[in-house]
């Protein structure tokens, strides 16, 4: 396949292969592949006269599914949602490519305080259920953050991030093993 689209790249994280449309629509029997279909759906369409179609969908899901992902989040190729159920991303995240998140993620806004904004997080990264990050905050690329940490101060490439309150340990390999299927 030439010129693979967003979608396809997101569908090939989960299986390591190129699908095709009938094949993608066959997978969408996930909620967390369908939702993500709809989430690039409600994206592509965004600024067209069928926008409004999709995020009536997408809200749909949103509710049936506890996805709180809105299609102004910008998230790099490669996205994939380990489970489904309770996870909130504020829509002015940003998100490199080849991310994981599990379930029971909360990225957040601080409204106030030296971290006042929103988490900006580099490519390969991968975040464990129930984690939490908050605020004005650069995840680098290659970042492992366990499950239930708290994170809400900066994060260097190459870490793993373990705990509440949160420790770094550099690590080389941080998300080797836990990311497959790279675009």
């Amino acid at each position: 396949m030439s010129n693979p689209s967003t979608i396809q790249k997101d569908f090939y994280r989960e299986s390591g292969k190129m699908l095709s449309s009938a094949q993608i629509w066959a997978k969408c029997i996930n909620p967390n592949l369908h939702f993500i279909y709809l989430l690039r759906k409600t994206q592509q369409y965004r600024k067209s006269v069928f926008g409004k179609f999709w995020r009536l969908i997408l809200r749909h899901y949103q509710i049936r599914y506890g996805f709180q992902i809105y299609p102004e989040t910008q998230i790099g190729e490669g996205f994939y949602l380990g489970h489904w159920g309770s996870l909130v991303i504020n829509p002015k995240v940003k998100i490199g490519k080849n991310c994981n998140i599990a379930q029971g993620v909360t990225i957040a806004q601080a409204n106030r305080g030296k971290n006042e904004g929103v988490p900006e997080i580099g490519d390969e990264v991968w975040i464990g259920p129930n984690a939490v990050i908050v605020g004005n905050i650069r995840i680098g690329s290659n970042v492992l953050i366990a499950p239930n940490a708290y994170v809400n101060f900066d994060v260097p490439s190459h870490s793993v991030v373990i705990g509440n309150p949160a420790q770094i340990t550099p690590n080389e390999n941080a998300t080797q093993g836990y990311i497959n299927n790279k675009i």
